[in-house]
């Protein structure tokens, strides 16, 4: 199944999706969550939360929605409120991923929360489990979080699945991360089988303070991949709760334009013209709509040349992202 590009053409909410991240599990590593759900984070009460979110979202206009195995009850609580609404394929795109799996067992206080696992069995289990949890929705199937380090892309038994899932109408993504992401994009990208891409997809951190990954994002849109910007708001720090979002030159520009820190920040991802998608990770209803202000936005040239300055080295940046707290 083909998934649809984001045309420039359409209404520029289009270009923005919707991550389940911060809203399929109780605990997630974005600053002042904890704050964001008075009412409880019980699977009932934060799957009503999520719904109410989803709503908004779609009402919106937004239409891309991103979820893992790894995002707790994402997928679940994804499928029931589009079953709810009465919408299929035809209105929604729906993307997950595979090679994280949720080990926190709903408690915010959990020693771990995930854990990595690329191997050819967590692919089968995990591609199994997402079509049991989204059914005819999953359109775009991506690894989760290749490293440069990492053994994933090098695994040809783990290659041959994602080729025969490929070959059975799956379309395959991958999503980067980490100090050497630029790097470990090239080479997914770079992966054929069968005279064509394994991926044509891919999803990589692009934000105020990481842009390491920028020249081979643009390189893979001009290849016609589908390029997905995640973590446009840094984990919360270029948002009004955020080191970065609350002081500084995000801020004052912020100000003088009249309008929030993250839509700010993420009018400037929307300004990348190789950007065809980027992810919300908004947790609340009220977080969705400052988020939405982006779209009235046009990052003015000098304001670019100031916000430049909060580029942090992609080893200082992964580091302090490494020491945000589950809450």
């Amino acid at each position: 199944m083909e998934i649809p590009q984001p045309p420039r053409t359409a209404p520029a909410v289009r270009r923005l999706g919707l991550g389940m991240a911060a809203l399929g599990r109780p605990a997630y590593h974005t600053i002042g969550h904890g704050a964001d759900f008075p009412e409880g984070r019980s699977p009932e009460q934060l799957r009503r939360h999520a719904h109410a979110v989803l709503d908004a979202a779609h009402d919106a206009g937004i239409r891309h929605f991103d979820a893992a195995r790894s995002y707790g009850a994402g997928e679940a609580f994804l499928r029931a409120w589009a079953d709810a609404r009465g919408l299929g394929p035809g209105d929604l795109t729906v993307s997950s991923k595979w090679g994280y799996r949720y080990v926190g067992g709903w408690r915010v206080d959990a020693e771990k929360h995930e854990v990595k696992d690329h191997s050819l069995e967590a692919l089968r289990r995990q591609h199994a489990e997402s079509v049991e949890a989204l059914g005819p929705l999953l359109s775009l199937y991506q690894i989760h979080s290749v490293t440069a380090d990492g053994p994933v892309l090098g695994d040809g038994a783990v290659l041959d699945e994602l080729t025969r899932l490929r070959d059975g109408g799956l379309r395959l993504g991958v999503t980067v991360s980490g100090p050497g992401q630029a790097e470990a994009a090239a080479r997914a990208l770079g992966i054929e089988r069968g005279g064509r891409p394994l991926f044509t997809a891919v999803q990589g951190t692009w934000n105020l303070l990481e842009r390491s990954c920028e020249a081979v994002l643009g390189e893979a849109h001009a290849s016609g991949r589908l390029v997905i910007v995640k973590e446009p708001l840094a984990n919360g720090r270029l948002g009004p709760r955020g080191d970065v979002g609350s002081d500084g030159p995000l801020a004052r520009v912020a100000r003088e334009a009249g309008t929030t820190p993250d839509a700010l920040a993420l009018a400037a991802a929307l300004a990348r013209p190789w950007a065809d998608l980027v992810l919300l990770g908004a947790a609340t209803v009220d977080q969705l709509r400052s988020n939405l202000r982006a779209l009235e936005l046009q990052p003015r040239a000098e304001d670019q040349e100031r916000l430049a300055a909060l580029v942090e080295p992609p080893a200082r940046y992964w580091a302090r992202r490494a020491t945000l707290a589950w809450t």
